[in-house]
C-alpha cells in the first residue's frame, strides 16, 4: 500500500522520534511529512536520509528556533497536506498530526503519544511558567489554547483507529476524544543498556531541565540529606534554578554523550524519577541496567516499573513523599534483583514494538 507517515515536527531525536524510526523502518518506502524539519545532518539517518515535506511554516522567518509561538497556525498547516494518493496514513502524533484530512477510501492510524499537553492536562502549568496566567497576554494565551481544544476535539474522528502508547494515553485519548485506542508501548532501545551488577553508592536521575519534569524536587530532597550523592545529568532552561538548589552532594553534570549516560545509569543504586509522564522512557533505561527506580507514582510509570521488585513509588509529588521513598529503599535495597530488573524492562524492547505494531496495522487493513 502507498504509505504517508505524518510527524508533528523534526527538530531532534527523542522518545517520539525513537518511535518513529520503528514505523520506518516497517514502512521504508513511506513519504514522511512534517510541519517542520530541522534536524541536523548527524541525526537525520533514522529517517533513513528521506525528503521530508514540510508545511508553510518551514518557510516562516525564525521557524527553526521559534516554531512552537507559531501554534495558531500549526491546524492550518497540517490541513494543507495533500495526501490524496496515498492509502495508508499513519500519524506520529503529540500534536496536530491527527488532524490531517483523508477520504473514507484512505485508512488512517494514529499512533498517539497524548493530546496535546499544554492545551489540556497542562493547560494551567503551561500558562503559570510561561508567565501568561494574567493580563492582556494571558487573554491572548487562553483564547489561543481553547480554539486549538476545539479544533482537537472535532479532528478526532479524522483518524479511523487509535494507537496509544500507554494505558494512561488510553484513558486520556478516552475522555477527550471520546475514542477507543489499541495500547503499543513505545519502543526502548534496551539493547543498548546493558544489565550491571555492581552498584555504587550513588542515585542518579536523567532528564531535560523543565519544570514538569520536577528535577527541582529532586534536587532539593537530596540537598536535605547530606549523606547521599545524587548525580544529574541533563540540560534545559531550568538548569540555572536546580544549581541555585543543589547542595554539595549532588553533581549536575549537563548534557552528556551516551555513553557516559548508560554508565553512570548502570552504576547508581537507583534512578529517581519525579515526572508525570505518559510513558517515561528513562526509568526503563534504568531498569534495563538492572537499576531500580525510585518514582511518583502516577502516570506511565505505573505500567513499566513493578513496585517491590523494580522499583518503589512515592505517592506525593512532595520533597518529603520523596525523601520517605529514599529512605525506605535503603532499607530494602538488598531485596532487588538486578536480573529481574532487566527482565522487566526487556518487555518494551523495539523488536516487540516492531512485532506489535506490524499486527495492528495487518488487521487495521484487513478489515
Amino acid at each position: 500500500m502507498k504509505t504517508a507517515i505524518v510527524h508533528d515536527w523534526l527538530v531532534t531525536y527523542a522518545g517520539a522520534e525513537k518511535a518513529l524510526e520503528q514505523i520506518i523502518q516497517l514502512y521504508p518506502e513511506a513519504d514522511i511529512y512534517s510541519l517542520i524539519d530541522f534536524l541536523p545532518e548527524r541525526e537525520r539517518e533514522f529517517i533513513l536520509n528521506k525528503k521530508v515535506h514540510t508545511s508553510f511554516i518551514q518557510g516562516i522567518p525564525f521557524a527553526k528556533s521559534k516554531y512552537r509561538s507559531y501554534l495558531p497556525l500549526f491546524p492550518l498547516a497540517i490541513e494543507q497536506f495533500d495526501l490524496s494518493r496515498y492509502e495508508l496514513v499513519i500519524s506520529s502524533s503529540f500534536s496536530v498530526a491527527k488532524g490531517v484530512l483523508t477520504t473514507a477510501s484512505q485508512i488512517h492510524v494514529c499512533y498517539c503519544y497524548s493530546p496535546i499537553r499544554y492545551a489540556w492536562d497542562l493547560y494551567h502549568h503551561y500558562l503559570k511558567e510561561s508567565g501568561l496566567d494574567r493580563g492582556l497576554r494571558s487573554n491572548i494565551a487562553r483564547s489561543i489554547l481553547h480554539y486549538i481544544r476545539l479544533w482537537d476535539v472535532t479532528t478526532a474522528h479524522r483518524a479511523d483507529y487509535f494507537v496509544a502508547i500507554s494505558d494512561y494515553i488510553a484513558k486520556r485519548i478516552k475522555k477527550i476524544y471520546g475514542r477507543e485506542s489499541t495500547v503499543i508501548y513505545p519502543p526502548v532501545y534496551t539493547d543498548m543498556f546493558e544489565l550491571y551488577s555492581k552498584k555504587e553508592d550513588f542515585y542518579i536521575t536523567v532528564s531535560r531541565m523543565v519544570p514538569y519534569k520536577k528535577i527541582d524536587i529532586i534536587a532539593e530532597a537530596f540537598s536535605t540529606m547530606p549523606d547521599k550523592r545524587l548525580v544529574v545529568i541533563g540540560d534545559g532552561p531550568d538548569f540555572g534554578k536546580i544549581k541555585s538548589k543543589a547542595g554539595k552532594n549532588i553533581e549536575l553534570l549537563g548534557h552528556q554523550p551516551a555513553e557516559v549516560l548508560k554508565n553512570y545509569i548502570q552504576k547508581a543504586k537507583a534512578f529517581v524519577f519525579a515526572a508525570e509522564e505518559d510513558f517515561g522512557i528513562a526509568p526503563v533505561e534504568a531498569q534495563a541496567c538492572g537499576t531500580p527506580v525510585i518514582a511518583f507514582g502516577r502516570g506511565g510509570v505505573l505500567e513499566t516499573v513493578i513496585e517491590g521488585e523494580t522499583g518503589l513509588f512515592f505517592r506525593e509529588q512532595t520533597v518529603d513523599s520523596l525523601i520517605k521513598a529514599v529512605k525506605d529503599f535503603e532499607r530494602k535495597e538488598d531485596g532487588f534483583d538486578c536480573i529481574k530488573i532487566r527482565k522487566n524492562a526487556e518487555r518494551f524492547s523495539k523488536e516487540r514494538f516492531r512485532m506489535e505494531f506490524k499486527g495492528f496495522m495487518e488487521r487495521a487493513c484487513r478489515s
